[in-house]
């Protein structure tokens, strides 16, 4: 029972990450953008966050843990929507090729946040590590009481605070594109941005807002994973492919936020499966780890028969929308 407790433990741990990415990328696709960027600004929303924290603890005497809580997510926040902002001006404004600027951001994502980490880590005087773990504590929390619930306390209450941030993000994300008008709109923009704009609304704008506050969110994941996951530390790759895991994981989910939380559970659990099956070589663990994208492809197979609408991405997505050949 110990080995199952620490098993969902870690897989509810890998996924909160991976879910602020999804959740993210769906409100960006959801406007008609597709960033592949996803992957490099969990990189940029770690690093910030991480080197927010540092710096304040190094200016202050008595650090809080609280106030260093803040300030991180503050800098992970706006470093993450920066990213969105630059691939929105590049794809929306200059209208260039989507997946090329994805791809372009996600290279340079991985690198700022490798450099910055290695140059923060010499001011630290350390060797390729740095660690703020004052303000890792306020992230680390656990539910007061209730974590000390049998099987259920330590799976379900003893996550940080972000862990509970990420599901809430994703059924507000749920509840604000099926029940609000602004909702309604944004999906407007991404099914056809030519009938959304003849009828008043302002397709450039939904998609600015869109791509920078998925960026924002998706952020948050590579802050999660470094503060939470790691403790408040960094190492250079230490996010790994969860970013490209997280737009899978959107496919799995048929963009659907709710989907989106229970998937990202999953695929934390099956991507540290091959740590937990005894007598497995190398080999065998390289296949396991193939798994989380295996159930994408049988997704993405399956979902193509059924051929329903709900099940289907935003009909523009990918396209850039040019107003004069409306």
């Amino acid at each position: 029972m110990s080995v199952i407790l620490v098993f969902l433990q870690k897989a509810i741990a890998q996924g909160v990450c991976m879910l602020f990415g999804a959740s993210g990328e769906i409100m960006t696709e959801k406007s008609g953008n597709l960033n592949l960027g996803i992957p490099g600004i969990m990189y940029m929303g770690g690093i910030a966050g991480l080197m927010g924290a540092f710096f304040y603890e190094g200016a202050v005497e008595n650090p809080s843990p609280v106030i260093g809580l803040i300030v991180s997510a503050i800098c992970a926040i706006l470093c993450a929507g920066l990213g969105g902002l630059i691939y929105s001006v590049l794809t929306v404004t200059l209208r260039a090729n989507q997946n090329v600027v994805g791809l372009a951001l996600t290279t340079f994502g991985v690198g700022f946040g490798n450099f910055f980490g290695g140059s923060v880590s010499k001011l630290a005087g350390g060797v390729g590590q740095i660690s703020v773990a004052t303000t890792a504590s306020a992230y680390q929390a656990k539910v007061p009481l209730i974590s000390e619930i049998p099987f259920i306390g330590p799976v379900l209450f003893s996550n940080g605070v972000l862990t509970y941030v990420a599901v809430a993000l994703a059924i507000s994300l749920a509840y604000f594109l099926k029940k609000t008008r602004t909702g309604l709109n944004l999906r407007a923009v991404g099914e056809s941005p030519a009938t959304a704009d003849a009828a008043g609304i302002n397709v450039n704008r939904y998609k600015y807002v869109a791509t920078v506050l998925g960026a924002a969110i998706a952020g948050l994941g590579g802050l999660n994973f470094v503060m939470e996951y790691l403790g408040g530390t960094w190492t250079n790759d230490c996010i790994g492919d969860r970013g490209w895991l997280a737009i899978a994981i959107v496919i799995f989910a048929v963009w659907n936020p709710i989907n989106v939380i229970w998937g990202s559970f999953l695929f934390g659990a099956l991507s540290i499966l091959y740590l937990y099956v005894p007598g497995l070589n190398r080999g065998s663990q390289e296949l396991f780890k193939m798994l989380p994208y295996l159930v994408t492809i049988l997704v993405l197979i399956f979902t193509s028969f059924r051929n329903k609408r709900e099940t289907q991405p935003p009909a523009s997505l990918g396209v850039a929308y040019f107003r004069e050949e409306r």
